[in-house]
């Protein structure tokens, strides 16, 4: 994870934890305008299923973030669907995946 910031490697932190935490293999994780980060694991529930990187942008839009900064999805080499949702959010967001210590810029 050498290629990433101080600030984008926390974000690969946090969602390998997430993932971890329920024992999914893929977490993601979103900094906000003003720095706050949100976690998330994949939801795959009978009546529910997100991406994680569409659970946590659901996390940072329900706390109000108007903006998003980065994104970071841990575990899968994409996730079109909780990508598009950041950019709903903020266009210009930098978002890469991780996967073991490999990383990949998305957006």
């Amino acid at each position: 994870m050498e290629d990433l910031d101080a600030e984008d490697a926390k974000l690969a932190t946090l969602a390998r934890g997430a993932a971890g935490r329920v024992h999914q293999t893929t977490g993601a994780a979103v900094r906000d305008g003003i720095g706050r980060t949100y976690a998330s694991a994949a939801v795959d529930l009978p009546s529910l299923k997100l991406t994680a990187l569409q659970a946590a942008v659901a996390q940072a839009f329900a706390a109000g973030a108007d903006k998003l900064e980065a994104a970071v999805v841990f575990g899968a080499n994409a996730d079109a669907d909780g990508l598009r949702a950041a950019q709903e959010i903020s266009a210009d967001l930098v978002a890469y995946t991780v996967i073991r210590k490999e990383v990949n810029r998305l957006a």
